[in-house]
């Protein structure tokens, strides 16, 4: 399952990454890519604002990279392509703390976690207690895997460990 990343909405929750450093998004794309490289996932992040051109073009290391081009910001461009995705959008998990992001991606059928909940599977962490450090979304905690989403996930890891690095046999 593909992750949609609100990649600004991220960074400040990401230890050791800040909004004030000039390469922060640069940093957390190479978290990203490490993440990918150790879990055979895909990963394509928003930024608001970003370098000129609009986006880097996909890369072997699993990640995306788009940036917003004004007035358009990063919330809208994840919005405009869980609508382009149609029915495909329940494939995908969304990370953002948003509540608008989070709920356009339960309109659309995709998943969603909390920034917070993303940065502690991006950096092996466990996850925050609930209620712990900042309030985010609607405050409510990660509900527990069920059995039918631990089965889910085992047959997406067993698959994606078939296949090579690009994702193909």
């Amino acid at each position: 399952m593909p992750y949609m990343v609100d990649g600004h909405n991220l960074i400040p929750v990401v230890p050791g990454l800040s909004l004030d450093e000039p390469e922060d998004e640069a940093m957390l794309v190479d978290l990203l890519r490490s993440f990918c490289a150790r879990t055979s996932k895909q990963v394509t992040v928003y930024f608001d604002r970003g370098a000129a051109g609009g986006s880097h073009p996909p890369t072997r290391s699993g990640v995306t990279v788009r940036f917003a081009t004004p007035p358009d910001t990063a919330d809208l461009a994840i919005q405009r392509h869980l609508r382009r995705l149609g029915g495909n959008a329940r494939n995908w998990t969304v990370v953002s703390s948003d509540g608008e992001v989070r709920r356009a991606a339960g309109h659309a059928g995709a998943r969603s976690l909390t920034s917070r909940a993303f940065a502690s599977l991006l950096t092996g962490a466990k996850a925050p207690a609930a209620g712990a450090g900042k309030p985010e979304g609607a405050g409510k905690p990660e509900a527990p895997s069920s059995p039918e989403e631990v089965r889910e996930w085992a047959a997406l890891f067993s698959r994606s460990k078939r296949k090579g690095p690009s994702g193909r046999p």
